[in-house]
């Protein structure tokens, strides 16, 4: 378990905060994340890689001359919000360009693409690096729609190799697709993690079982299987591996590969050791040579009892690049001599509090009463919290809950705080969404924060409201969350609950009884929540459990579906 911390909330803070402290020659602390602390040479692409905490050393300690130019940290498990990885990117550009690169996961895809169209709309070219390692959750031809484990290091290393080079931003995203398309991991579980200040693991493994095809952030695998010897163990990571290593070419791969075995948190470095012997020697006998290979702790999962492997099949230029020097908090290779003389930074990028508009009186009273709704949203999903965890631990990755309850508090929060400066209706949902967005990361928190600003857009800052305004307000934000998360009815989703309560609302909505409508809308909602029990995964981190997530329903549709129920019954 999660031993030490302060404020659950606040881990992943502290840690950052820690963390900079602990190495101030590499990394600074700004919003949402670390930067370099030194500055990005004028014109070099900056390559920032990030995702939820609870993985050290990924992501901010791979920060530093020769990989990352900057890390987004989102809350345990949780990807960063868009406002996070903005700020970082802009903290870190420096007239080069951007890369971002984060794990294949529905969350990270939703905040990083966000915060990439603010950096295009403000005239900086972003690409976007998603990496795809595992080959357990999807088919060899779909490697790129695989999600990312422990392969994130091999890529970002090779990735910020080229850039320390001087590749420019198209030959730097070229490379780091290269090393992802030739990167393979493989993992296994014996236990799941726990949270900070939660009293039960994410998931348990059956006494002389393991859970094969982990994911990173407390995901079980995707099958159980008796728990073998070392010897064992590393004869299926390898061969599961090797059922994938491309064909040698003249001018290409030529039987030369990283390899890194990784310890999730739990597995010491001896243990590894032993594996690693028997990963050696299975190698040598298939015609393999290892460069350079890890053997750690890589890629955590805060204290996930497991481990995984992970090959990055070389041609000259990856092998060149993933060996060449690198300076980070957790992550050295060879002499930066050159880059210690870089300028230290003196200043960093900081989003400054706008002004709330004016707003007339009867905005302002609609302003008060959705404040009551998001106290009230908030103290049902902190009740609701520890059976969503539960839920999402079986059919998802287990930290829904806590993510619900973080998203509301930050909510509740910021509309408290912009409805005492004065705000209106519109004003206060846009600052209640982003704060929901930021507070909360993941998925849900990218779909809540974009629906909650969505609604914003109907309410207006100089009017009042009606019970049409609401109706609309609710169309519009379910609209977003189609629209962005862009998952249909039958993908086992939110949306599952979220699209039949609108299209019960449209017919129940008469103009004057929006109260009765919403109740009217919920029940239908919790009925087709509580029917996602039946369907296998398609779309999100459950995905890859397949068959194991039936008989448990959507944690995201079902607290759709409780939010909407309260809010009927809070209107009457």
């Amino acid at each position: 378990m999660t031993y030490l911390f302060n404020d659950p909330a606040r881990f992943a803070a502290d840690a950052v905060r820690g963390l900079a402290a602990a190495h101030p020659d590499h990394v600074a602390v700004v919003h949402g994340g670390v930067v370099r602390a030194t500055e990005t040479p004028a014109g070099q692409p900056a390559l920032v890689i990030g995702g939820g905490s609870g993985h050290y050393p990924a992501f901010a300690g791979w920060v530093g001359p020769g990989m990352g130019h900057g890390a987004p940290c989102g809350n345990v498990f949780a990807s960063p919000s868009a406002s996070q990885v903005y700020s970082v990117a802009r903290n870190a550009e420096n007239g080069g360009g951007v890369i971002l690169g984060f794990g294949n996961y529905a969350g990270d895809v939703l905040h990083f693409g966000a915060a990439a169209e603010k950096l295009r709309a403000e005239g900086v070219d972003v690409r976007i690096i998603k990496v795809s390692d595992d080959i357990i959750s999807n088919t060899p031809e779909n490697h790129r729609d695989r999600r990312g484990i422990a392969g994130d290091l091999p890529v970002f290393k090779i990735a910020g190799a080229a850039i320390e080079a001087g590749a420019d931003l198209d030959e730097a995203e070229r490379i780091a697709w290269k090393a992802n398309d030739a990167t393979r991991s493989f993992g296994v579980a014996f236990d799941g993690p726990t949270l900070p200040g939660a009293g039960e693991a994410l998931f348990h493994v059956p006494d002389g079982q393991m859970g094969v095809g982990l994911g990173i952030h407390g995901e079980p695998g995707v099958r159980d299987e008796p728990i073998g010897t070392a010897d064992e163990i590393a004869t299926l990571l390898v061969e599961g591996l090797l059922a994938e290593q491309p064909e040698r070419v003249e001018g290409g791969y030529q039987g030369r590969a990283a390899v890194l075995v990784n310890g999730l948190g739990t597995v010491k470095y001896e243990e590894l050791f032993v594996v690693y012997a028997k990963v050696a020697e299975l190698l040598e006998a298939a015609g393999i040579t290892p460069v350079r290979p890890e053997v750690g702790e890589l890629v955590t999962s805060l204290d996930m009892s497991g481990l995984s492997l992970t090959l990055v099949f070389l041609d000259e230029e990856l092998e060149r690049l993933w060996l060449a020097p690198a300076d980070t908090p957790a992550f050295h290779r060879g002499s930066m001599t050159a880059a210690a003389d870089r300028p230290r930074r003196t200043s960093f990028w900081e989003a400054g509090a706008d002004e709330i508009p004016a707003a007339s009186a009867e905005s302002r009273e609609v302003a008060t009463r959705i404040t009551s709704v998001l106290d009230l949203f908030e103290a049902v999903c902190a009740r609701e919290e520890a059976e969503l965890g539960r839920i999402d631990a079986i059919a998802g990755d287990g930290d829904h809950g806590q993510g619900m309850a973080f998203g509301s508090t930050g909510a509740a929060a910021a509309a408290r705080e912009a409805l005492e400066g004065g705000a209106g209706a519109r004003t206060l949902l846009v600052r209640a969404g982003e704060a929901w967005s930021e507070s909360a990361g993941g998925t849900s928190g990218a779909l809540w924060g974009a629906a909650l600003i969505a609604a914003g857009g109907v309410f207006a800052d100089d009017a009042g409201a009606d019970d049409s305004t609401t109706v609309r307000a609710l169309d519009a934000g379910i609209d977003a969350i189609q629209r962005l998360g862009g998952a249909k009815v039958g993908d086992k989703t939110m949306v599952d609950a979220a699209a039949p309560f609108r299209e019960e609302l449209d017919s129940a909505f008469t103009g004057e009884n929006a109260a009765e409508a919403i109740l009217a809308a919920a029940e239908v909602a919790c009925r087709a929540a509580d029917a996602t029990a039946e369907i296998t995964a398609s779309l999100g981190r459950a995905r890859v459990l397949g068959e194991k997530s039936v008989g448990t329903p959507d944690p995201g549709a079902i607290s759709f579906s409780i939010l909407m129920k309260e809010l009927g019954q809070h209107l009457s």
